[in-house]
């Protein structure tokens, strides 16, 4: 009995050196994104030690932590004008809700004065964040692992935001990305709320989203409505050029011109216009799939189970793994022809080659049968992240802490482009370097619009593309329809005359 669990011990000992211990195994982890669960684990481990070593051994530089604890504090006085509430650096431009979160921050750190616990905070948001995109990439199955490695380690100045800055940026970016994690998941309420406190698919999620904002800004509406407006949510707002990364090699006049505003609000909103068709179009194709996935999960779940039960023996008596795999509730063509299309359909957009088949036997050693559905969240992400990035492309002005605004979707962004790993590699790598910049240049400032401009370019070109090729489809597919009714209506015809001249 021993001599027996000593066997099966180094056996599956072996086993697990051959599935792991391998150079197929790495190439995965590195390379196919359906390996990021695994990665991001390390991922989120490696950020926590980095941001506590960043926290313990760079020192912390002061900018708008004290300005945004004066502002709260004037606020937990008793003040609701916000044309009174003011800080160091100028008066309070934030809705509502910055109020709230950094009232909190304000009395969990001591009336702001214990700064490295606020740094903690921070850092654990950082983290919190982190998952939540790293949560999406897994579901959209879309950039390889290694992209985001390089991404996430080498970025000092996000670090630099986050736990050495103590921005409010990042926080509503934590709520963009929650809400889209539950958007995801088809959690539209709930979603709509946490989009709202960050910055839509129906009238029902933006009726939400003004609710939220009316309740936040409650206390302020029925006291000082004029002034919470015009601060809050200031349009004529004019940037200080001094802090700009965008425009630098403007002139502080053309840069502070209220035409040159204006301009660059329409090309913004002649842009978004642009992407209004393809982005109508990638959320239907979204709705329609997870529909399907109503439909062949529980198909799929029964099949799995049947796997499970049956233990296939090699015996001439045996049934064979084909028809083991047949039943009542066995797929139909169409729905497998379906199956066939959408993956092929992911492998295209995702860059990767398509996986070689795996033998009956072998699937039943798996006992597995798995759609990735998840997979089709690309048809989600896609419209945000590009209509988002049109907003930063557009911005009147980016200072430092903005970067958050994007970074995180750069290299979902990148490689949603038609451009050669290397070009994408560069234009990530420059965007970087542009950011790192201080202070900008007009070098950085123009090599910044470009990489935006190229990226945008190719966002478009693929959009578009995907576009074309859906209505193409569409039409052969309808084509088809039409052409099979006709003989089926010319074969009716001739049967009818058949009996008539019998």
């Amino acid at each position: 009995m021993a001599l027996v669990r000593a066997v099966n011990r180094e056996y599956a000992i072996l086993r697990f050196y051959r599935k792991f211990i391998n150079f197929e195994y790495v190439k995965y982890l590195i390379f196919d994104p359906a390996a990021l669960p695994i990665i991001a684990i390390f991922i989120l481990l490696f950020e926590l030690m980095l941001n506590v070593f960043v926290i313990e051994k760079v020192p912390y530089t002061e900018i708008d932590w004290k300005a945004y604890m004066q502002e709260c504090e004037g606020f937990l006085n008793g003040t609701t004008n916000y044309a009174l509430l003011k800080g160091d650096t100028g008066p309070l431009v934030y809705p509502a809700g910055f109020v709230y979160i950094y009232s909190i921050l304000y009395y969990v750190t001591s009336r702001g004065q214990n700064i490295h616990l606020a740094q903690y905070i921070f850092g654990v948001i950082y983290l919190l964040q982190l998952w939540l995109v790293l949560r999406l990439y897994s579901k959209s199955r879309k950039v390889p692992p290694y992209v985001l490695i390089i991404s996430a380690f080498t970025s000092y100045r996000i670090h630099s935001i986050y736990v050495l800055r103590l921005f409010n940026d990042p926080i509503a970016i934590l709520f963009l990305y929650a809400s889209l994690n539950l958007f995801v998941d088809r959690y539209w309420f709930w979603g709509s709320i946490f989009y709202s406190l960050g910055w839509l698919k129906t009238i029902q999620q933006l009726f939400v989203c003004a609710v939220v904002q009316l309740i936040l800004g409650a206390p302020f509406l029925f006291t000082y409505p004029i002034e919470y407006l015009k601060s809050s949510f200031d349009m004529g707002r004019v940037f200080d050029h001094k802090w700009t990364v965008n425009y630098r090699f403007l002139p502080k006049p053309i840069f502070e011109n209220k035409y040159f505003h204006l301009t660059l609000l329409v090309m913004h909103l002649l842009m978004l216009f642009m992407f209004v068709k393809p982005t109508m179009t990638y959320f239907q194709n979204y709705a329609r799939l997870r529909e399907l996935e109503k439909q062949f999960q529980p198909q799929l779940d029964k099949q799995n189970t049947k796997i499970r039960q049956t233990k296939p023996k090699k015996s001439k008596k045996s049934r064979s793994s084909k028809q083991q795999l047949e039943s009542k509730d066995e797929l139909t063509r169409d729905q497998q022809a379906f199956i066939k299309s959408f993956e092929k359909s992911l492998q295209r957009t995702s860059g990767l080659k398509e996986h070689k088949k795996i033998d009956p036997e072998e699937r039943l050693g798996q006992q597995n049968l798995a759609i990735h559905f998840d997979q089709c969240t690309q048809l989600a992400l896609t419209p945000f992240f590009i209509t988002n990035f049109i907003g930063v492309v557009f911005a009147r002005s980016l200072h430092y802490q903005f970067y958050v605004w994007y970074f995180h979707s750069l290299p979902y962004l990148a490689w949603s482009t038609p451009y050669s790993l290397g070009t994408r590699y560069l234009l990530l790598g420059l965007i970087e370097f542009c950011w790192n910049t201080y202070p900008s240049t007009y070098f950085s400032s123009v090599i910044l619009h470009l990489c935006h401009f190229v990226l945008l370019a190719g966002l478009g070109y693929n959009v578009y593309k995907t576009l074309y090729q859906s209505n193409t489809s569409q039409r052969q597919q309808d084509e088809k329809t039409n052409e099979s009714l006709n003989q089926l209506n010319s074969s009716i015809s001739l049967e009818k005359t058949k009996k008539k001249n019998n």
